[in-house]
């Protein structure tokens, strides 16, 4: 059998990105939590957790905190249908549902849903970000109980939901476009125009280009890993970049931001994937973004 107060002090580590925080948050010494962890590593024969600052789990690590998330969301569960249980394990507080979530998403239509689904009470969310390609794999680690995503064939043990999707647009603003695309918006001026990306991960310039142009070339680039950050360097005129349209219509219907081709959109299509573990809280947050979705997407 796993010993779980092992477990706990290992996710509360890994949650808290430090020995004395998590001391803290368990109301234990940080020696309690250190021999705690070292104990399950001795016996499981793995490091679980790799220190420095902060502390951060590793594969192995990050697979036993998802079980534990697991676990807490079961005993809520149980808690909540036999009310003799509920409080007994109260000092640890309510339960955190951890969710894999694209920065475009969390600008624009998903936080709502966060916002229904936490007004309860009962409950809170951890929110990771992550490209929408490769939320899943988060999914697929163990790291997150659920997920938006582009990837619609279901990850082992999870159930797959269409939402609907984000329609994105290519602007930059009037001075940028005036500089670098005066003679028209094609294949070798944007090989030449800066390009603003969120990381080495994002692509979506690319999948727009070849949409609307049929060809994607290498372009210099800026990197930018904030959703609302790309607008603001948009509108200062630092490149062209690929934006959620619900983030910039106002800008491009008021003229201070300039589609690359005018009508050319990217829908990308996303799914909600979550764990089947058959929690009240995990079918409640699904409703909440099916919802949301439903008035912040376009129809699948």
């Amino acid at each position: 059998m796993l010993d779980y107060a092992a477990l706990s002090a290992v996710a509360s580590v890994a949650r808290e990105g430090s020995f004395e925080r998590a001391a803290s948050a368990l109301g234990v010494t940080p020696s309690a939590v250190s021999q705690r962890v070292r104990a399950l590593e001795d016996r499981l024969g793995a490091i679980l957790i790799v220190r420095g600052q902060p502390c951060t789990p590793t594969a192995i690590g990050a697979r036993l905190c998802a079980h534990v998330d697991r676990v807490r969301l079961l005993e809520g569960e149980m808690a909540s249908a036999l009310p003799a249980l509920a409080g007994q394990g109260a000092e640890a507080g309510p339960p955190t549902i951890r969710v894999a979530v694209n920065a475009d998403s969390l600008a624009t239509w998903f936080i709502p849903a966060v916002a229904s689904f936490a007004g309860r009470g009962d409950r809170l969310v951890d929110l990771v970000i992550a490209g929408e390609d490769h939320t899943a794999e988060r999914l697929r680690s163990g790291d997150v109980l659920a997920a938006v995503t582009t990837d619609r064939t279901p990850v082992q043990g999870c159930r797959t939901v269409p939402l609907g999707a984000l329609r994105y647009a290519a602007a930059a603003s009037p001075s940028f476009m005036a500089a670098w695309f005066a003679g028209g918006v094609d294949a070798a001026a944007l090989a030449r125009a800066p390009v603003l990306r969120f990381d080495r991960r994002d692509h979506l310039h690319e999948r727009w280009a070849r949409a609307a142009l049929g060809t994607a070339p290498d372009a210099p680039t800026h990197w930018i890993p904030s959703a609302h950050g790309f607008v603001d360097a948009a509108l200062a005129g630092l490149g062209w970049c690929v934006n959620p349209l619900p983030m910039v219509a106002e800008h491009l219907a008021a003229g201070r931001l300039v589609g690359l081709a005018a009508g050319r959109y990217l829908d990308v299509p996303l799914y909600w994937q979550h764990a089947r573990i058959g929690t009240r809280l995990l079918d409640a947050l699904t409703r909440d973004v099916v919802a949301a979705a439903a008035r912040g997407l376009l129809d699948g």
